[in-house]
Formats: structure tokens, sequence, C-alpha cells
């Protein structure tokens, strides 16, 4: 089982079929490339108008099945379908379609209505215990993805030129914010706070600090304390590279074994072409 993923959990039968829970991006493409590459069963549950068509045409009409956003009936009949042992969720759904545009059905009407509070954990939560009703199990969003993680020390070099002051500062606040779940990444300098990440995101909130005219700025991005890895797990990709380049931040300290880099090889290269350190810390 280790061969496959450390992430698989105890007792799990690795070759039983996993299905993607998949959204945009490239996350649930390259945890899809890693699960085949480990020799792991997998088939797709993709959402209209969000993921990914190349991604969909790698898949056999027998292990695939589309549904619209929102649908939480048809999610778990199509994972009855498929024959889930296991499903993960990777990728994004346009943040707009969370208040306009989607038509949830009664059962995810029902389900939202029973929530004190909604946010992600709450909302992914909910929808992971009507999963696991099922008999199948929700996995660790990292899982086949051992490869991809942050590891510890500078991975852009010898070193990475970020003070223990600096690194204890924009991780406390990091992590403060994940604990508020307002977010999972800060920017700070010189013991201040430059940039909060919020519904936005890390990209928007990184754009945002150009206009600051900070400097020595640090992107530090850390998983909550009590971090739900089912959901929710922070990532790192090409993209957030171009977004530090824009916004000015030259440093980024991601908390290593949490944050999943998107194409590790290909972030690490970019970040020495644009001049980025990019350093992994331990857990708290």
């Amino acid at each position: 089982m280790a061969s496959v993923s450390r992430f698989l959990p105890p007792g799990f039968d690795p070759t039983a079929t996993v299905v993607v829970i998949a959204g945009k991006g490239r996350y649930p493409a390259l945890l899809i490339e890693c699960a085949r590459e480990r020799g792991a069963q997998v088939k797709l549950l993709s959402f209209d108008e969000e993921t990914d068509p190349a991604l969909i045409a790698t898949f056999a009409a027998a292990d695939h099945r589309a549904i619209p956003v929102g649908k939480l009936g048809q999610m778990l009949d199509a994972l009855k379908e498929l024959g889930a042992a296991g499903a993960v969720m990777a990728g994004q759904v346009t943040p707009r379609k969370l208040f306009t545009g989607m038509v949830p059905d009664l059962k995810l009407v029902a389900l939202m209505a029973s929530l004190p509070e909604r946010n992600a954990e709450s909302i992914f939560g909910a929808i992971s215990a009507e999963i696991e009703k099922l008999g199948v199990r929700m996995l660790d969003a990292r899982v086949f993805l051992d490869d991809h993680l942050a590891s510890p020390g500078c991975m852009t070099g010898w070193a990475c030129g970020i003070g223990d002051d600096q690194l204890a500062f924009g991780t406390r606040m990091a992590r403060e914010m994940a604990r508020l779940d307002v977010g999972q990444s800060v920017v700070t300098a010189k013991g201040t706070v430059i940039a909060v990440e919020a519904f936005e995101g890390t990209d928007g909130m990184l754009r945002r600090c150009a206009q600051t005219g900070g400097k020595e700025m640090l992107l530090t991005k850390a998983a909550k304390h009590a971090q739900d890895w089912r959901f929710d797990v922070p990532c790192f990709g090409l993209k957030t590279l171009e977004s530090m380049a824009e916004g000015g931040v030259a440093k980024a300290a991601l908390e290593a074994d949490a944050v999943i880099l998107i194409d590790k090889p290909a972030v690490l290269a970019r970040a020495k072409q644009l001049g980025i350190d990019l350093f992994g810390f331990g857990p708290a």
C-alpha cells in the first residue's frame, strides 16, 4: 500500500476503484496522472462547464459520469454507478457559481439548510458525510501526490534568505487566518501584514500586493491547525508564481507535506527563472 500512496487510509484496498470528483484546473489532472502511474484504478466524476474536456477525454465512457454543479443527488448516484470504494475531491468550482448560476437539487437545499455556518469546512464536510453513508471512503486530497508536496528547507537553491523572525511571524499570521477560516495565505513584510487571502483566492491577494509598495514581502501558506485533509488542502502552482511576480512578492514559505505543488518540477523550474525563493517549513 505504501508504494501506492502513504495517504491511503489503513486497511483501504489499493486496487479498489477511486473516483476523482474533479473541478477546474490542473490539480485533478495531475492527481489522476499520478494515480495511474502508481497503478491505482481511477474513474472520473466531472462537473458540467467546469472540468477540463481534455481530462474527460482520457476516460472511457463507462468510467466517467458528468453532473451539473449543485446536484448532490446525482453525485451520489454517479458514485454508486461507478462502483466507488473511495472518492477524492480535486480542483475548484468557479466561485461565483456558489452564489449565482447554480440550481441546487432538493437534497443539497436540505443539507445547506441544516448547516449553522456555511463555509468550505462545513459544506464539504456535510457533503463528505453524505458520500460516506454510501460506504464510499472519502480520501485525503493529497493521495497519490506524494512527490508533489512542499518539502522541508529551501526548494529552489542552497538558501532562501528568509530570516527566522520573518518566517515565525508569517507562519503565525497564516495559521491564525486559516484557523478563523478566512484563508490559508498571508503576505507579510518587516513584522507587518500586507495582505490576507479571502474569497478572491491567493492569486487575487498577491496581485493586490503591487499596490502597497511593500518591500521584502513574504507569502506564507499553511494548513489549518485541525485541517480536514479530505478537502480545501492548500495548493501552489505556476499561476501563483506569476501572481507573485506581478505583485512584487519574491519569497514564499509553504508548509511541508501540507501544501500541494501543482506539477512540482515545473513549479520549481519556473520559480528559479523568476528569481522567486520557495521554502518548506515544518508543522506547528
